[in-house]
């Protein structure tokens, strides 16, 4: 009995005071015909996914409420433009409110059978909710999303409390900002902004746009006496344009930064002075695309993270 309870409070102890993350492949499959969804427009199509994992529900988006009068989830609503969302993504992750951007284009151009695939997502416990959105267009205001999903699942004895693999049906909603009626109706602003809701009527009637699954790939169990400070560390605006700002990096003992492109070859390398709280990096050198960015502190802890410049 001792020591069943010995193992007990053993992996109390451990699980209290490690950190763990996980990787999932998240894949996005429209659904969009006339039975569910009363007419199909020959122009069908969705912008792209876009989103961010997060700290607290509803700071990225929320049902049931006035729209608000930032316009990230507008735009994409009406337009499919993501750039206001992004930054308020970014504002999120220098608030350590969020942690990081994510955004993938659908394939092929319909709206039917359409795919979005992140890979390889890498989600921390401090940052465990999700949320994505994606525009149905055409339309006046209307996205598909899920809002603030808790991929922990509660049980610490299985993938580190981590949701296993699983498929969950997403609903179209109407961002509050636009009163048409109809996937082609032509603006008219609401105003005021009006409540963010499903659309459980005429022409889409409540019915399911997609599916969304979560693979979940991997999970790791770290020491936080060793990782913490170096995790702590955010790196904004991702995608960036041209600079980017490292911050938190006091007391990390942050030792250098380091870009690689994605096959591998060291293309930036910078070394640091740990007595800095913020690091502004000018990459304005980098061609368009995706990078590594990986951060390396004097205790031989390492964090690399993705990095996309537009």
């Amino acid at each position: 009995m001792k020591k069943i309870t010995f193992f007990i409070m053993l992996l109390v102890y451990s699980f209290s005071f490690s950190q763990s993350t996980a990787n999932y492949d998240i894949s996005v499959t429209t659904i969009w015909n006339t039975t569910d969804h009363t007419s199909v427009p020959g122009n069908a199509h969705w912008s792209p996914l876009a989103g961010a994992t997060h700290k607290t529900a509803n700071t990225v988006l929320e049902f049931g409420v006035i729209a608000p009068v930032t316009d990230g989830i507008k735009n994409i609503a009406e337009t499919g433009n993501t750039s206001a969302f992004s930054s308020e993504v970014n504002t999120l992750i220098a608030s350590n409110e969020a942690d990081q951007y994510l955004q993938q284009g659908f394939s092929p151009f319909a709206g039917n059978n359409s795919n979005s695939t992140l890979t390889s997502v890498s989600v921390s416990e401090d940052f465990p909710l999700i949320t994505l959105v994606s525009m149905v267009a055409p339309s006046p205001d209307w996205f598909i999303a899920i809002n603030s999903l808790d991929l922990r699942s509660g049980n610490p004895s299985i993938n580190n409390g981590w949701r296993d693999t699983f498929t969950m049906d997403v609903f179209a909603y109407d961002a509050g900002t636009d009163s048409g009626t109809d996937y082609g109706s032509g603006d008219v602003i609401t105003t005021p902004r009006a409540e963010i809701s499903m659309v459980s009527g005429f022409p889409i009637n409540g019915n399911r746009m997609a599916t969304i699954t979560f693979t979940f790939n991997s999970s790791t169990l770290s020491d936080d006496s060793l990782d913490k400070n170096i995790s702590s560390i955010k790196v904004y605006p991702n995608p960036t344009s041209g600079k980017i700002t490292i911050s938190n990096i006091q007391n990390t003992n942050l030792k250098s930064v380091e870009i690689f492109s994605i096959l591998g070859k060291l293309k930036q390398h910078l070394f640091v002075e740990n007595t800095a709280k913020n690091l502004d990096l000018d990459i304005s050198n980098l061609t368009s695309g995706i990078y590594l960015l990986k951060l390396n502190n004097e205790d031989g802890n390492n964090k690399t993270q993705k990095l996309i410049v537009k």
